[in-house]
């Protein structure tokens, strides 16, 4: 089963592509995630903090015509994502009318680290057609001022560790670790503690920059434009490394030259318990953006003076994501994390989403999207465990990250392989394409353009990201995301995270509330 599109029912049909099944709902029904934000701006509540510190808020009634009879206030407090109080406010709005509320915060004592949040629901009392009894239709969330440092992570007494160089391998090893980094593929390869091999096959940590396009990218030609990082993705050339000793550490370091002309720096500090802090730095680069003219296909599909004008490429190069990625095996597709949720959210798309522990799978992480493409990233991470249920691996951010954990690789969801493809495409079956010149075959046979073309892989790839762009400008056919949103490649970026191996519930707790700067 799949779903069709223009460009699916005759080399010369014109259409819009996938633009015709690219809304809010899949064909199925199946809401889109874009669809929380879309109920978040719409909503007929607004809430305001007036003084976090004193707990005092408005909360206005935007209706004209309503008044709140008919549905029920209630505030949340969280600690760390965790429910720790919540009350049913009384209160009664008029059309457009605004009330302040206090939520008494005296008890809320900050320790090790806590993050306190304050949650507004808005919640029917009775069901209307369609629509159930306690069905929530506003929300809102506040972080509170309230604060205390993490404790420091200080190792217990572990077998000292060895670091030997072979070859093009560095190994690091215990009693009961063993972490390889292979000069020669520029990756982690080996990484096991305690007897448990946490990648897969290999393939270990080792920097990522490209996305697989969404519907917006190729309406302003990303794809295009910013090949280099899928280039830099693909291909890194490590151009020193070294291994030093850090008091009972071990540092490995390893600088790779990319595509673009730019270093990018990755120090792996491992500690005698198994524990490996990354640090990472993006070094800038001054190269331009390739000068891009649309298809015209582009053209023709989405073709208005905005549009035209927007498509001309900028002197400032961007960058899709600034990130690494590795594989853990499939029996580790057990999520947790501290974040924004549930559902897949993007920084300009991560309103609707509220920060909180959430649990899911790699499995329930991916959204069929009509035309495979970017999917299941989730913003403002604290820490993500990936279990299979008794054991795992945690990943701690030094402040915040972005994660993606699918059954699936970053190219399965890509399906342009050269970079001067349409946007907009014809999907030639295999009898038109024998008619076709080689050149223009090469360049009409598509992989991996319906949800029947993605299946799931053997293995969990796990990308963590600094940061990934923003996924659309004010519109679908040229614009970009915005400058808050974007990435300049022209800025030094520096970053990191801690891979934590983990046993039980109980450590993950524990060890997600410890520093390992």
């Amino acid at each position: 089963l799949f779903y069709s599109y223009g460009g699916d029912y005759g080399v010369d049909t014109p259409s819009d592509g996938n633009f015709l099944c690219n809304g809010l709902v899949n064909p199925d029904r199946n809401p889109h995630p874009a669809l929380a934000e879309v109920k978040y701006v719409y909503q007929n509540f607004g809430f305001e903090a007036i003084d976090l510190s004193k707990g005092t808020f408005r909360i206005t009634n935007r209706q004209y015509f309503s008044n709140t009879e008919k549905y029920t206030f209630r505030y949340i407090i969280t600690e760390n994502g965790n429910e720790i109080a919540s009350e049913k406010l009384q209160l009664s709005l008029s059309p457009q009318e605004s009330k302040e509320v206090t939520i008494p915060l005296g008890k809320l004592q900050p320790k090790n680290g806590s993050e306190f949040f304050v949650n507004f629901e808005v919640a029917l009392k009775e069901a209307l057609p369609l629509i159930p009894a306690g069905y929530i239709v506003a929300i809102e969330q506040f972080k509170l001022p309230l604060s205390s440092p993490k404790q420091i992570y200080v190792a217990n007494n572990n077998p000292a560790l060895k670091v030997n160089q072979t070859g093009n391998k560095i190994r690091v090893t215990s009693s009961r670790l063993e972490f390889i980094f292979d000069k020669e593929s520029g990756m982690v390869t080996t990484y096991q503690v305690n007897g448990v091999n946490y990648f897969d096959k290999g393939f270990g940590v080792q920097p990522n920059f490209w996305r697989a396009p969404n519907d917006n990218d190729y309406g302003n030609g990303n794809p295009h434009r910013l090949q280099v990082w899928k280039e830099s993705s693909k291909n890194f050339n490590v151009t020193d490394c070294k291994s030093y000793p850090e008091g009972n550490n071990i540092v490995v370091e390893a600088t790779y030259l990319l595509a673009a002309g730019n270093l990018y720096t990755v120090k792996y500090k491992i500690y005698p318990s198994g524990i490996v802090k990354v640090d990472l730095q993006f070094h800038s680069t001054d190269m331009e953006e390739t000068t891009v003219t649309a298809s015209e296909a582009t053209l023709t599909a989405t073709f208005s003076p905005e549009a035209s004008a927007a498509r001309k490429a900028s002197s400032t190069l961007n960058v899709p994501r600034i990130g690494v990625r590795f594989r853990l095996p499939v029996t580790m597709d057990k999520i947790s994390y501290f974040g924004r949720g549930p559902g897949e959210n993007y920084i300009d798309r991560a309103s609707g989403s509220k920060v909180g522990q959430y649990k899911t799978t790699a499995e329930e992480n991916y959204f069929p999207y009509v035309r495979p493409q970017e999917n299941g990233h989730r913003t403002d991470t604290r820490w993500v465990a990936l279990t299979n249920g008794k054991g795992g691996l945690m990943i701690v951010a030094d402040n915040t990250i972005g994660f993606n954990a699918l059954r699936n690789r970053v190219e399965d969801f890509d399906s342009e392989e050269t970079n001067n493809r349409p946007y907009q495409w014809n999907n030639f079956s295999s009898e038109e394409i024998a008619s076709r010149s080689d050149e223009e075959a090469k360049n009409k046979l598509r992989r991996q353009t319906h949800i029947n073309d993605i299946v799931p892989q053997d293995f969990v790839e796990v990308s963590i990201d600094m940061k990934q762009q923003g996924v659309a400008g004010y519109n679908s056919w040229g614009a970009r995301p915005l400058p808050e949103y974007s990435i300049p490649a022209n800025q030094d970026y520096q970053w990191g995270f801690t891979l934590v191996p983990v046993k039980s519930k109980a450590e993950i707790s524990e060890k997600s509330l410890l520093t390992y700067n």
